[in-house]
């Protein structure tokens, strides 16, 4: 059976991967919150800051990439407005916890919040984001698939060069 250009994996299936990755790496931490584990401070520590790296990633190839054509390809754009401001909250609790010194409740605190912010950026994304995407004539969510992949892997080389 042949497959038509809509199945391929777009722009939207790469980020809604990311979105799952992320998801998954929040409740490993809150499985951390409730261990009693003497390594479970360290652990917590190191979960936080790969989600933290994730998201800064995401968060930029969305902002270089994805917002900025679908923002040409469609003619509402409040939803867009609303996913920049998110952004720059989620990035607010982010430094919060990349600057933390101690792994206490607050910092547990700050943790869980981001993923509630980012499952709520998530909800908006795939129920409204993705699916003006999807019906924008003028975007080849194919082709941007590429182009999110690549500058992702660019970001992720850097930081890793750096952590």
């Amino acid at each position: 059976m042949p497959t038509s250009r809509r199945a391929e994996p777009d722009a939207c299936s790469l980020l809604d991967t990311d979105h799952r990755k992320v998801k998954k790496m929040f409740k490993e931490y809150e499985e951390l919150v409730h261990s009693r584990a003497a390594s479970a401070e360290q652990k917590k520590r190191d979960l936080a800051n790969e989600i933290c790296m994730e998201l800064t990633v995401h968060a930029q190839i969305e902002e270089e990439i994805f917002y900025p054509a679908l923002r040409e390809a469609i003619k509402e754009t409040d939803l867009l407005d609303e996913a920049e401001v998110e952004h720059a909250s989620a990035k607010d609790l982010i430094a919060q916890i990349q600057e933390a010194t101690d792994v206490d409740d607050k910092f547990d605190a700050k943790v869980i919040v981001l993923g509630e912010y980012i499952d709520h950026h998530v909800k908006e994304e795939r129920n409204e984001i993705f699916v003006k995407a999807r019906a924008a004539r003028d975007l080849d969510l194919v082709a941007m698939r590429e182009q999110l992949t690549a500058r992702k892997e660019e970001l992720m080389e850097e930081l890793g060069a750096t952590a």
